[in-house]
């Protein structure tokens, strides 16, 4: 991408909140009373489908400290003892889901996330996935990947994570910049991380991602620049840049943050536009979002045939909306999974979600069923999400207005992005500019049909788009 400068006004116009979109509905919408009985009614529409592939999420909440910029669900703590208690009660839980899917075990994606995972010591991360491999098969192919933080884990447990059948990681490093790891309290240096990536690689990982995030605290283009330079010459397979999501109102621990110090909505366009220009001379395909990823990399081959995909561990390789490959089943407190068109979330509390379990109940606690409109609306943003466009004849059939019909008020929101250059609307399709990808979100907003309720309601929900 040519990087170009925007103007201050039209960012103003565009940065607003709203959502990630990495479901839809978003979570606001769903129910808090959701009932068990939805949730196993969409466990048994899965399992009639005994061929299918299934994914597994597994939460891990516990980090021995808080990373200030943190907006996961974590659980802080340096008392083990509390790690393999847990270990106990997700194994239980497996059980539980097991049941529910007896036609249905072979796993073709394994992802554990956190949290940090590799809290655990080598000894219980070994008896986590041995546990969960007693329950459920692995496809020859699947993809088996955790996230590692490189300021905790040792080589001992990436040898233990290659031994059991991990076959890809992730590892966070955000910003190497000294200022902003002091400042949102994540301190780890080139060389401890160069030393993970290398043993990774040493011990046969099939793949390494790095996360990185711009806006934070301190960060300015010409650091920033050497982290994203730094990342390049290390050759990674894929690269998640994220936008910092400032929710103080939502994650309390954010408010320690100088928030003075967080770079103004034009430095913030910038730093992505320049990981966009970088990773691009680097021949990285860009995915999405905010992903990169090399041009041989699965995922970019995802891109090229159609076949990318998002939900809650990311930008994936599975099918397209419509076909089979898409449930999501998920382990562990605050999980969310994603099951035969229903979207089913656990206990956010360790005591409440484990008391469900040992009860013998599925620990679901949010929740929401799609509807046929809410199916269709998803597939607009996932295209618009992973393909960077749509084509309007894809989504007609017999009987059915017209696509600019159906959505002719999203069409005529999209009509100033268009006039900026940031996407463009014709008779065949919607189409991302490269200069609207970083927009994304805005470009999905129109086709949200609860957004406009949540707007009202004057509730903080979301980050901001820029």
């Amino acid at each position: 991408m040519s990087y170009q400068r925007i103007d201050t006004s039209m960012l103003m116009r565009y940065d607003r909140p709203g959502p990630r979109y990495t479901s839809y509905p978003t979570a606001p919408v769903w129910a808090d009373d959701f009932p068990e009985s939805e949730w196993t009614s969409a466990m048994q529409r899965a399992n009639a489908k005994p061929g299918a592939p299934l994914s597994l999420y597994v939460h891990i909440p516990y980090c021995r400290s808080m990373c200030l910029y943190c907006g996961c669900s974590v659980i802080v703590t340096k008392n083990l003892d509390k790690a393999r208690s847990y270990v106990d009660i997700v194994l239980d839980e497996a059980d539980l889901l097991a049941a529910q899917l007896p036609d249905r075990r072979t796993l073709h994606q394994h992802h554990w996330g956190g949290g940090t995972p590799t809290y655990l010591p080598p000894e219980e991360l070994r008896r986590l996935f041995l546990g969960i491999s007693e329950r459920f098969d692995h496809a020859e192919d699947a993809e088996i990947s955790i996230e590692v933080d490189p300021s905790v884990t040792t080589l001992e447990q990436l040898q233990v994570l290659r031994e059991v059948g991990f076959n890809r990681l992730s590892m966070g490093i955000q910003d190497f910049t000294p200022e902003v790891q002091e400042t949102v309290h994540r301190i780890q240096s080139v060389e401890q991380t160069r030393t993970l990536i290398q043993e990774g690689r040493r011990l046969g990982f099939e793949s390494v991602n790095v996360d990185l995030i711009y806006g934070l605290p301190h960060q300015k283009l010409e650091t920033f620049a050497n982290t994203l330079d730094t990342v390049i010459d290390w050759k990674v397979d894929r690269v998640a840049c994220y936008s910092f999501a400032f929710v103080p109102w939502l994650k309390k621990h954010q408010r320690a943050l100088p928030e003075d110090a967080l770079p103004d909505r034009q430095t913030k366009y910038e730093l992505f536009a320049l990981a966009l220009q970088k990773f691009g001379a680097a021949e990285y395909v860009a995915i999405g979002l905010d992903h990169f990823a090399r041009s041989d990399d699965t995922l970019a081959h995802a891109v090229e045939d159609g076949r990318l995909h998002r939900n809650f561990m990311g930008y994936t390789t599975r099918m397209k909306e419509g076909r089979d490959g898409e449930d999501m089943l998920a382990l562990g407190v605050t999980s969310i999974g994603d099951v035969a068109g229903t979207f089913g979330q656990n206990k956010k509390d360790r005591r409440s979600w484990q008391d469900a379990i040992e009860s013998g109940h599925l620990p679901v606690d949010r929740g929401h069923t799609r509807t046929k409109d809410d199916n269709e609306r998803r597939r607009i943003i996932l295209d618009l999400m992973c393909q960077f466009g749509l084509d309007f004849t894809d989504y007609e059939s017999e009987g059915q207005p017209p696509f600019v019909e159906r959505y002719k008020d999203a069409i005529a929101e999209l009509e100033e992005l268009v006039d900026d250059g940031i996407c463009e609307v014709d008779d065949e399709g919607i189409r991302v500019t490269e200069q609207g990808r970083i927009f994304l979100r805005n470009i999905c907003m129109p086709f949200d049909a609860y957004l406009a309720a949540q707007r009202k309601s004057g509730k903080p929900m979301f980050s901001r788009t820029v």
